[in-house]
């Protein structure tokens, strides 16, 4: 018998939680197979089968659990079952056809309970792909005397996550302990629009990604930091820390919510550098392969909210720090340029930040300096030997 014991995401975790069990009590599995999703307050992980054979689950989904618990067994000398075994009939699913010609599962228990209670597949079950006992008790527990809820009067009911605990806990606290101010400005993107589509293929071509916005500006963040270094700085007690280097959290919207994973030092990195790093630790966040150290630290925050169309919002700090910039939406405005209106392609960017630490001209200062990198790449960022800054 093999013990699989849950691991430690973090020295100081001492307790996770099983998000979801992504196979069933008593199934066979194979070696290094994913068998859970286990998520801490911090990040979520992935345990995996360390032999082939059947599993035994003993910890619970949704229900915290020590570190270094015994999360489930394996019997190593056990052989995969074919579909065509006997199994016990509570255990064994069944397709059933449905009237619409769509197949569907169901567990005999969960058909059972059906015909027990008159319920029909077809009508109280539409749109389902599998159908178990929770499915149908669920069901029973939402009607009325003797008669389902109509289909759109329904809802359910699920647990929070611990990640999910604690952005929420978090996000309160940020508003309690912090005295967050927001200011607005507005950036002319045509510059960098044209600049983008001027070399977006041969950096494609040369570095296997696209050259996208967040990079740009990532890259002018970190040259902006250094001219106002109370906006790279946090509050510890009664101290204040400056920090000489860029630790930049880019925030990704992902299933289990929002997640900041950080790219060191990225005074040092080229476009190209930023963008790569940016590409492999969205991809991680997303499919829960990020590690607790590439979650933790950052002295300053990215968030793009435009990807989600969103045109103008207050972005909430990401403690410690004290700042963060908010991008939004690129829309065609009508501008006035030399005394004349012309459609430009703008952008709105908000910088939320801890007045305790940063005064009015700071942040607005930061924030006119993006602007003008932005505005002006190539005489205030890039240089011109624009090629040579974008490697290629």
């Amino acid at each position: 018998m093999i013990e699989i014991k849950i691991p430690s995401p973090g020295e100081s975790i001492t307790e996770v939680e099983i998000a979801s069990w992504l196979v069933k009590d008593g199934d066979f599995v194979e070696k290094d197979q994913e068998i859970a999703e286990i998520e801490s307050d911090k990040a979520t992980l992935s345990l995996v089968a360390e032999a082939s054979g059947k599993i035994n689950i003993l910890a619970k989904a949704g229900i915290p659990v020590p570190v270094n618990s015994i999360a489930c067994t394996i019997e190593p000398n056990t052989t995969n079952i074919s579909d065509n075994a006997p199994q016990n009939i509570f255990e064994k699913e069944t397709i059933i056809q449905h009237s619409t010609i769509e197949k569907i599962k169901i567990t005999p228990l969960a058909k059972k309970i059906i015909q027990d209670n008159h319920l029909s597949i077809n009508n109280d079950f539409k749109g389902y792909k599998k159908i178990q006992k929770a499915d149908v008790l669920r069901k029973i527990s939402s009607a009325k005397i003797g008669e389902i809820i109509p289909e759109h009067r329904q809802f359910t009911r699920t647990k929070m996550s611990m990640l999910r605990r604690k952005i929420s806990q978090r996000l309160v606290a940020v508003k309690n302990e912090t005295a967050m101010l927001t200011t607005f400005n507005e950036i002319d993107m045509s510059n960098i629009i044209n600049l983008r589509a001027t070399y977006k293929d041969a950096f494609q071509q040369k570095h296997g990604v696209k050259m996208g916005y967040m990079s740009i500006f990532t890259k002018a963040v970190s040259d902006s930091l250094k001219e106002f270094p109370n906006v790279n700085a946090i509050i510890d007690g009664e101290d204040i820390i400056n920090f000489n280097y860029s630790d930049i959290g880019i925030a990704v919207q992902t299933d289990k919510g929002l997640m900041v994973p950080i790219l060191r030092n990225t005074e040092q990195m080229s476009i190209a550098e930023i963008e790569l790093n940016i590409a492999e630790l969205a991809e991680k966040g997303r499919t829960g392969k990020i590690s607790l150290e590439e979650l933790t630290g950052g002295t300053f925050t990215i968030s793009n909210g435009g990807v989600f169309g969103s045109l103008l919002s207050t972005p909430i700090l990401n403690p410690p720090q004290s700042a963060i910039l908010g991008m939004h939406n690129i829309v065609k405005r009508p501008i006035v340029v030399d005394d004349k209106i012309e459609i430009r392609q703008m952008m709105y960017v908000a910088l939320s930040y801890d007045h305790r630490i940063i005064d009015g001209r700071d942040s607005v200062g930061f924030l006119i300096a993006i602007k003008k990198r932005i505005e002006n790449p190539i005489t205030e960022m890039f240089g011109d030997d624009i090629q040579n800054a974008l490697s290629l």
